[in-house]
């Protein structure tokens, strides 16, 4: 049985190890309180999306920096084995509240690599607005 050259073993245990970087950064966001529609799938919000394609479970921990006022952390998210995962920031309640209406910046830490993205949904005033918007690699 031929078990391939070093190079393709080596991608091998990589992509066993996850895809994804263990830091991201996102710099700019902020949650709306005002929602027009059905709750809750008209709910303004936003929503960090997390894909783990490790063989492991990933502990992603969150920190919320504000303009206003120290950070706030760590937020603690399970990403269970080569699945996806998707958390409202807006439902994020221990260690504190994250306050609607009010700039944040998010900072995303995993001890297994991820991908992150944060989905933005607005449906203040009757309009619907949304778009996905990447971060930028930390590590």
């Amino acid at each position: 049985m031929k078990r391939g050259s070093s190079k393709e073993r080596a991608r091998g245990r990589k992509r066993d190890a996850g895809l994804g970087r263990t830091s991201w950064v996102f710099s700019a966001y902020f949650a709306p309180s005002q929602s027009t529609g059905q709750e809750p799938e008209f709910t303004s919000r936003n929503t960090l999306c997390l894909l783990n394609t490790a063989f492991e479970e990933a502990c992603v921990r969150l920190t919320v920096f504000h303009d206003d006022a120290e950070p706030v952390g760590p937020y603690e998210i399970l990403v269970d084995p080569r699945r996806v995962r998707h958390q409202r920031i807006n439902d994020l309640i221990e260690p504190e509240a994250v306050p609607l209406d009010a700039p944040f910046g998010l900072v995303v830490e995993s001890d297994v690599p991820v991908v992150a993205q944060l989905y933005y949904f607005d449906s203040r005033g009757g309009a619907l607005s949304a778009s996905h918007l990447n971060p930028a690699p930390a590590d």
